[in-house]
């Protein structure tokens, strides 16, 4: 069954039809009308109050088809998670840079939902999943830490903001360097403002004419954050750039930020947010030093590969959470059909590139010795198509004038 589905104009968004939200809600939402003055940075595609989803032809909303007839959840998320969906499926295109931020795990969650609920408001985890839809950069993980000893060295605006816990940092070995970091990270985090802008200043003027990507990034996050602690930031952290099909997953306690470009997103039903800079809103900064996972990594390695099996038509990205995983399909234009693999759990689809038709059907049964498909819907599919499929449906695909069809699926793998 199609979805009516929401967007989200934030501010950091693309501005017009430069945005793939924009692009693709002028399918997945009702009466959307393009502004090239306005901008789209996310479409909502699920259950989540703040941007329901709908059913097209009867406008009920998804939650409440769902509270009606729970059933089409499957019975393994309704085991394990009660009769709702787990997860909100997104698109994101963004133009600029969104707060570096962390996530809590779920025990994690739940203290602080207890302890400060008018800052942290659910007691749910929140990990990610971004797949690139076209040329994506964000920040992932701390930097081998060869690469922030180098920095502390080469960069002195940054040892500066730093303090003298840097050099402990300098001297540390790869088998003792994480409560050095901890250090160095808190030490930046309460840098004096005064102090930080002074530096933040003195960097941005000798970096007038940079050359490397480092320098490049800081002028662009400079220009849009000045005097944000997140500038300095960007020293400890890898910068990583995904090709379109490429992802990353985001889970407990790894800090992250999107930088640009679009993607699709899934994620736990959860607002919490432990922020680190790029923001004009709260940093804890005592719950952030506290839970980051200061492992030292290689850029490449925060790369989330597809699970093995995968295929040129079908690579599944399964996290290691059961909340959520993705299905990246690309059936070729020319094929007369594409079955999309039985799911055992309620499933959303988005269409993001090419046309077609669709058959949702139930499972094949025999019915007085013959073989029966009873379609429960069929119909256009196109570019910001979105489809709600119940659990064990049966999924047809039939591309039509396009030289492939891509879609997403989002779904739980339990």
């Amino acid at each position: 069954m199609e979805l009516n589905c929401s967007v989200q104009s934030y501010a950091w968004g693309k501005v017009g039809s430069d945005s793939q939200v924009a692009r693709l809600a002028a399918k997945a939402c009702q009466n959307f009308q393009v502004s090239e003055e306005q901008t789209y940075a996310e479409l909502w595609m699920g259950t989540h109050a703040n941007g329901p989803s709908q059913l097209t032809e009867s406008g009920d909303l998804l939650s409440e088809y769902i509270a009606k007839n729970p059933e089409v959840l499957g019975s393994k998320i309704r085991e394990k998670f009660g009769d709702q969906l787990p997860y909100l499926f997104k698109v994101l295109s963004v133009n600029k840079a969104l707060s570096i931020q962390a996530h809590p795990n779920k025990q994690h969650a739940e203290q602080l939902h207890e302890e400060r609920p008018n800052i942290y408001k659910d007691p749910n985890h929140k990990p990610e999943i971004a797949v690139a839809l076209t040329d994506f950069e964000g920040l992932c993980g701390f930097r081998p830490l060869s690469e922030i000893q180098n920095f502390l060295k080469t960069v002195p605006e940054l040892k500066s903001a730093v303090g003298e816990k840097a050099d402990t940092l300098i001297s540390a070995g790869e088998n003792n360097y994480q409560d050095a970091l901890k250090d160095c990270f808190e030490s930046l985090m309460v840098c004096d403002p005064s102090v930080l802008k002074k530096e933040l200043q003195t960097l941005s003027s000798r970096l007038s004419s940079p050359s490397d990507n480092t320098s490049l990034l800081f002028n662009t996050l400079y220009s849009q954050y000045p005097g944000d602690v997140g500038c300095f930031v960007i020293y400890f952290l890898n910068h990583l750039r995904l090709d379109p099909g490429q992802a990353m997953f985001l889970g407990p306690n790894v800090p992250h930020a999107y930088l640009s470009g679009d993607c699709i997103e899934c994620m736990a039903n959860s607002d919490n947010v432990v922020r680190a800079g790029l923001t004009p809103k709260l940093i804890d900064v005592p719950t952030l030093v506290s839970m980051l996972d200061y492992t030292c990594a290689e850029a490449e390695s925060r790369k989330f590969s597809p699970s093995e099996g995968s295929t040129d038509t079908c690579q599944e990205f399964d996290p290691p959470v059961p909340d959520f995983a993705v299905a990246r399909y690309e059936v070729p234009g020319d094929a007369n059909n594409f079955s999309l693999t039985k799911r055992d759990s309620a499933s959303i689809i988005l269409i993001t590139e090419g046309s077609g038709k669709y058959l949702a059907s139930h499972e094949v049964t025999n019915k007085g010795g013959l073989t029966v498909v009873e379609p429960f819907a069929t119909a256009d599919i196109s570019a910001g198509s979105v489809l709600f499929l119940p659990s064990d449906k049966v999924l047809e695909v039939f591309p039509e004038d396009c030289p492939k069809l891509v879609f997403f699926q989002a779904y739980c793998k339990l």
